[in-house]
């Protein structure tokens, strides 16, 4: 399903909170960085354009592609891996900052991919993480997305990804593994000239709503963009005809303990 879409499209909104996170993080020349579930490259670009010596991953091939091909038209040296966030294939303490921008929180098993983050990183490095949090526009959207989907199977029970967004999940996830452990929050912010234009880019981009859509009857996808659009008026933060929809997400700075 993550390779629908244009991510590119989204991934150039998202691509700023990626580099305040290379920021908050200090990423310095020389660092060996990974980036996990890296979609097209946000973070590994910052990383990179920091001098960082940065290997990027994604489980999707199309983000793989799409990565390697930007950052070689950057002349950035990025190596880029097909991996699981859940079974990442490097050896134990292979690098000063495992980090992740919206993307391992999407990794159905979240205790597995803690445990691989700091499996990776150096005894004393970092990993860092942005995450979605619950309030604001993408967990009412994903709520919406949920209600027209089919329920999972019996005994199913997935753990939400905006429970990464949560300080209180994330110190659980983390127990044991942290010498520190800091959080910042923030608000991710989407602007659009008009609602009509948000929806239809919203349509062309996301994932969930784009499988959605192939699985629905064409009257009862009328039903969602009706919800949607209705959703998006309501939580508009602009009122001169734009569209500006926000949402809270969650930075996280762990710096590994010494066991």
């Amino acid at each position: 399903m993550w390779g629908l879409g244009d991510y590119s499209a989204l991934g150039s909104l998202l691509e700023p909170y990626a580099r305040t996170l290379a920021v908050a993080v200090g990423v310095q020349p020389g660092m060996d960085v990974l980036d996990v579930a890296a979609g097209n490259g946000n973070f590994a670009i910052a990383a990179a354009n920091a001098g960082a010596i940065v290997t990027a991953t994604d489980l999707t091939p199309k983000m793989v592609e799409l990565g390697r091909l930007r950052t070689d038209a950057a002349n950035l040296n990025v190596e880029w891996r097909e991996a699981d966030a859940e079974a990442l294939p490097f050896a134990d303490e292979a690098f000063d900052l495992v980090a992740s921008v919206f993307g391992a929180m999407f990794a159905p098993r979240p205790d597995r991919v803690a445990a691989e983050l700091f499996r990776v990183v150096k005894r004393g490095g970092v990993v860092a993480m942005a995450n979605y949090s619950k309030p604001g526009f993408l967990g009412s959207f994903a709520d919406l997305l949920t209600k027209f989907s089919s329920p999972p199977p019996a005994g199913l029970a997935l753990a939400s990804p905006f429970d990464w967004g949560d300080p209180r999940v994330v110190q659980r996830r983390f127990a044991g593994m942290t010498r520190s452990l800091d959080f910042e929050s923030g608000v991710v912010t989407f602007s659009f000239p008009s609602l009509e234009e948000g929806w239809n880019f919203w349509e062309r981009t996301n994932p969930p709503l784009i499988a959605l859509k192939s699985m629905q009857p064409a009257d009862r996808f009328q039903e969602v963009v009706k919800e949607g659009k209705r959703l998006m008026s309501g939580l508009n933060a602009a009122d001169d005809g734009r569209l500006v929809l926000e949402s809270d997400y969650l930075q996280v700075v762990a710096r590994r303990g010494s066991p």
